[in-house]
């Protein structure tokens, strides 16, 4: 356990922080669930939608320091091509 006064503030900003950080990626993992299950489900108007929320979400969580900013751009990346598979028509 932590003994100098700075110390004690320390432990107490990372445990906020990580709290935080915890809340945000819980946030992410079910923006992304949502539009995958659109992409399956082959429902265009709420596949876009959900993606319409998600991006944002990941681009403030790069900012924040959450994910890596790559990351972000990868998974959004990745979103954007399993909604964009809907568009093509099939044949």
């Amino acid at each position: 356990m932590a003994t100098h006064k700075s110390a004690i503030k320390q432990d107490r900003q990372s445990k906020e922080r990580r709290k935080r950080n915890v809340m945000v990626k819980s946030y992410l993992k079910t923006t992304v669930k949502k539009v995958r299950k659109a992409v399956d489900e082959k429902d265009m108007e709420s596949a876009t939608e959900a993606l319409a929320k998600a991006i944002p979400a990941f681009d403030k969580a790069a900012s924040k320091g959450v994910i890596h900013k790559k990351t972000a751009s990868r998974k959004v990346s990745r979103l954007t091509q399993r909604v964009n598979t809907l568009a093509i028509p099939e044949g």
